[in-house]
């Protein structure tokens, strides 16, 4: 018996052992109480830690270890940016040094540039090729180097700590190469390299500390989208041109 009201007990049915005689249509009107189903997960996961990006004293101290552009590019992809999850690696390009003396800085790189993980690469970078062209000069002539080597998620405006966190690298980058000439494409490497507003001082040159002289341009994004600014670019990479004949 004490088995039977057990098992009818684990199914579920309430008993009330009194002296009344209780009714089988009153045993049926009692409620029988809700049964938990909630499943227990016995096994725990912990949690995913975020990724935290290094210091940027770490970052200075990693950017001043490579002495070729090879070890760079490799130093680069170790480094722990806070954008590196989120984005492809564009690695720099690895060449022999530029006998004109030329480089190209340039702002994050575009969806076309994290797809391919070329610097410039896509419509930009076909404009690109014929404005050097038109001032005698081709892609494999010049250095490229993107202020950020990670894509922002949509394309969103760097952080103040995202772009400090990758300037010991472009820093690092200009001091092997040894420019004469940087040429800085949209707002933000004209605000990093050169500490100008671009949208106000388009076409400045401005003289670095070292005698690199830097020339500020417009994006070639941004030229696509605005053809009537290519007339402010020509007349800037003019200047590059004259500039470099002197030097």
């Amino acid at each position: 018996m004490q088995d039977l009201i057990k098992d009818l007990l684990l199914a579920g049915v309430r008993w009330e052992l009194s002296d009344d005689t209780i009714g089988f249509s009153e045993i049926l009107s009692q409620k029988t109480p809700e049964i938990n189903r909630t499943r227990t997960v016995s096994t725990v996961v912990p949690p995913i830690s975020p990724i935290v990006p290094m210091s940027i004293d770490t970052a200075i101290a990693m950017a001043t270890r490579p002495t070729t552009i090879d070890s760079l590019s490799r130093m680069i992809l170790e480094f722990n940016h806070p954008l590196r999850a989120g984005a492809s690696n564009v690695v720099l390009p690895s060449a022999a040094k530029i006998p004109n003396g030329v480089m190209i800085i340039t702002d994050i790189p575009s969806s076309d540039d994290d797809a391919s993980g070329k610097i410039l690469s896509g419509r930009a970078g076909e404009l690109m090729d014929k404005m050097l062209n038109a001032i005698g000069m081709a892609r494999d002539s010049v250095w490229v180097c993107p202020w950020l080597f990670w894509r922002t998620p949509g394309g969103r405006t760097p952080s103040r700590i995202e772009l400090d966190l990758s300037r010991p690298f472009v820093n690092r980058f200009i001091e092997l190469t040894e420019p004469r000439v940087i040429i800085t494409l949209g707002t933000v490497a004209a605000s990093e390299i050169a500490g100008i507003d671009l949208i106000h001082n388009h076409g400045a040159e401005t003289v670095l500390p070292n005698n690199i002289h830097v020339f500020s341009i417009y994006h070639p994004n941004y030229i696509i989208l605005k053809p009537d600014t290519k007339r402010d670019v020509w007349n800037c990479l003019q200047n590059v041109q004259n500039l470099l004949k002197n030097l």
